[in-house]
């Protein structure tokens, strides 16, 4: 694992900052599964920041309490929408380890609505 992901080893949560067109940057706090070098997102297909990454795969992340205030310091990344069953799945499943029945209750229900997911995976510039 690089120097830069190791902040993010036992933490719930990271604020990922996506950028507008026009430049202005948007921060979300999402949960997230570390796989390696990679960090994965598991968000719905419609969502903003699925929307603004695919504009514009510049990111910035940090680890995060829930509320988004950074507990470390921000990295520059790159982001990847996925959004291939395959890749879904894949992300589904490391959220199910990580974060068990809250995961599983959550992703149920909003699949029972109807929900439509991806996976965005993050990766550092380093």
């Amino acid at each position: 694992m690089n120097n830069t992901l190791k902040q993010f080893k036992k933490q719930q949560y990271l604020n990922i900052e996506t950028f507008r067109k026009n430049g202005q940057g948007v921060k979300t706090p999402v949960w997230f599964a570390q796989d390696g070098d990679t960090l994965h997102i598991w968000t719905g297909v419609t969502s903003g920041k699925v929307k603004r990454i695919r504009n514009n795969k510049s990111v910035r992340i940090a680890p995060s309490t829930p509320s988004g205030e950074a507990l470390g310091e921000w990295v520059d990344a790159r982001a990847i929408v996925f959004d291939s069953e395959i890749k879904v799945n894949e992300t589904e499943t490391l959220f199910k380890k990580k974060y068990g029945v809250i995961f599983r209750v959550l992703s149920s229900f909003n699949k029972w609505r109807g929900g439509k997911y991806a996976s965005v995976e993050v990766t550092s510039g380093e």
